[in-house]
């Protein structure tokens, strides 16, 4: 089992690479937030132990980046004990949540724990009303009929539909979509839903993509 601990204190995470080592774990330990970014990135892991106060990148921010691509479990290791703080790093995606001093013998237990869980699997179908996506064979069907989109569109409206009925900003579609962070100069957003809308809605009386104004885009059946 592969183990990535992104820790900046140099004593902690000598520590807890013996102590991981000695239990029969392969570790690898990054100083910083993109360093951390790069091995999470180039190399599969079984699990992401991660401190919250890193320099380059924060463990929030490298939270986010790596839950657009991976379910890998991940555990927080970190002195932030606020109950906001633990609320936000499950809310973020985070597996567990262990604040600073810890006994090694509870981080141990609950590493356990998080390699016996696995990754998720990942959801292989959505349905909602009459409209069906197949993410394994990557197609569209609304009343049976099948949907030509580009492997954007394809994208956004996966995003959409795995967010059934949350509102979705601009922003949030823009970095998950395109990875890139949100310009409101920039009007790429509105006109791929436009051009998913053709597709999606416009032939169809069940209208599912809808404006939420001054706040973004949601997909749901909506009286």
């Amino acid at each position: 089992m592969r183990i990535l601990l992104v820790e900046d204190e140099v004593k902690t995470a000598d520590y807890l690479r013996k102590g991981l080592s000695e239990s029969g774990y392969l570790v690898e330990v990054a100083h910083s937030g993109l360093d951390g970014q790069h091995l999470a990135q180039e190399h599969a892991f079984d699990l992401i132990i991660l401190d919250v106060q890193l320099p380059g990148l924060d463990g929030w921010q490298l939270l986010q980046i790596i839950r657009r691509t991976q379910q890998t479990p991940v555990l927080f290791l970190t002195a932030r004990d606020a109950v906001e703080d633990r609320v936000k790093g499950l809310e973020l995606g985070a597996d567990d949540y262990l604040v600073k001093p810890f006994s090694y013998a509870e981080l141990l237990a609950r590493v356990r724990t998080l390699l016996r869980r696995g990754p998720p699997r990942e959801v292989e179908h959505f349905l909602l009303a009459d409209l069906h996506l197949d993410l394994l064979r990557r197609q569209v069907t609304r009343q049976g009929q099948r949907l030509s989109l580009t492997n954007k569109e394809f994208a956004l409206l996966h995003l959409l539909i795995s967010r059934e009925g949350e509102v979705l900003s601009r922003a949030q579609i823009a970095s998950q979509v395109w990875q890139m962070n949100f310009d409101s100069d920039t009007n790429v957003v509105d006109v791929a839903i436009r051009r998913l809308r053709a597709k999606v809605d416009d032939p169809f009386s069940l209208k599912l993509i809808h404006t939420v104004r001054g706040m973004g885009y949601t997909l749901a059946v909506q009286p």
